[in-house]
């Protein structure tokens, strides 16, 4: 990689998102990754692990920790400039989490919504054949009238 890695741990989703957000925002910089921890600062921290130019990064983190801080509590930050190559197998991992993450979640979603509209499928059918039905009955009736 040879560029940066920056991290931001914010007590909360909240906080994290509005940290990834404005460090979004500020440079042009790539989400790597993501981690919930239990029981930091007594509470459930995310960390959101970026990556990019140097100044890039540095200027996203401080972006991130001042809008976290607006609404939450930042627990730890810090940008590693040209990080070591043994980190930079790190940061592979984080891309290969992050990917397998979305990946995942994204087949689980397309799997859901395609049983919801197999079952809208079936349930409208299943009223047509009702709604063709009562209209024999009604239809007999006025015959026999």
């Amino acid at each position: 990689m040879r560029a940066a890695l920056g991290l931001i741990e914010a007590v909360g989703l909240t906080a994290a998102i509005t940290a990834l957000d404005a460090a979004s925002k500020a440079a042009d910089i790539k989400l790597v990754g993501y981690e919930k921890v239990i029981g930091a600062g007594k509470a459930v921290s995310v960390t959101i692990q970026i990556a990019g130019e140097v100044a890039a990064v540095q200027a996203s983190v401080d972006a991130g920790v001042a809008a976290a801080n607006r609404i939450g509590r930042v627990l730890s930050y810090h940008v590693i400039p040209r990080p070591h190559e043994e980190v930079d197998l790190l940061i592979k991992g984080f891309e290969k989490n992050l990917k397998s993450d979305f990946s995942k979640k994204n087949l689980d979603k397309n799997n859901s919504s395609k049983d919801d509209s197999k079952k809208s499928s079936e349930k409208a059918e299943e009223t047509k054949s009702k709604n063709k039905d009562k209209n024999k009955d009604e239809k007999t009736k006025k015959e026999e009238e």
